[in-house]
């Protein structure tokens, strides 16, 4: 039998299943992760030039429209600044508070103003004597005006709202609306200044401003009374 031959040329290469670019792919991806890092260090840290995500304000709102003009013939003798928290909690029947229902606990800072009204007074209400040295002034007594919130010292503190309210909310025109709230902090001011002593302070400071006034007119005894 013949001697076998060996050959003893190389194995041909493998091809290699390495896609081209691979490599660039990895740098890529270190690069996404490092810009991602980057920004949400900015974000958090609020590092001047990394934060990418920074929000912009831009005034959109039109001009205002003029809806009525009202003469005011009055004085506002007092006002007074109140502060009320709101704790407005909406149930569902047979549903827990996950599911369905909403609780909003709400700071409300608003004034409310005390007044008299010379609109309507009428021929006899200003009295004066023969001398021109004596007056009476017959005023009606001092009323309140609607609350007016102030939104810059009234804020949000904590809102709670179930899953089925959070899916309403996505298909709202107006979503998680605090009108309800606000009209409930309005009444609770107005509550509050119907209660305090705000209309005796306006009937005092307006009978001490009218004083003021006709004394320095010449008028040596001015009366002024509430009816």
């Amino acid at each position: 039998m013949g001697e076998e031959e060996t050959d003893n040329r190389p194995a041909p290469a493998r091809p290699s299943w390495r896609r081209p670019g691979g490599r660039w792919r990895i740098v890529a991806g270190v690069l996404l992760v490092l810009a991602v890092a980057l920004m949400l260090i900015g974000q958090f840290l609020r590092l001047p030039g990394l934060d990418l995500f920074g929000t912009e304000v831009r005034d959109r709102s039109g001009p205002a429209v003029l809806k009525s003009v009202q003469d005011l013939s009055r004085y506002e003798g007092a006002e007074g600044t109140y502060q009320v928290v709101v704790d407005l909690e909406h149930d569902a029947r047979f549903l827990p508070d996950a599911i369905r229902g909403t609780r909003t606990l709400y700071v409300a800072s608003g004034g409310v103003a005390a007044y008299v009204d010379f609109g309507g007074l009428g021929d006899g209400a200003v009295t004066v004597d023969s001398d021109r040295t004596e007056a009476t002034l017959r005023l009606p007594h001092a009323r309140l005006a609607a609350p007016a919130l102030d939104p810059e010292k009234s804020y949000a503190v904590s809102k709670q709202r179930g899953l089925l309210d959070r899916i309403g909310d996505l298909f709202s025109d107006n979503p998680a609306s605090e009108q309800a709230v606000h009209v409930l902090a309005a009444q609770r001011i107005g509550d509050a200044a119907r209660a305090s002593d705000l209309t005796f302070r306006a009937e005092r400071n307006t009978a001490a401003m009218l004083r003021e006034l006709l004394r320095g007119l010449g008028f040596e005894r001015v009366t002024v009374t509430f009816v």
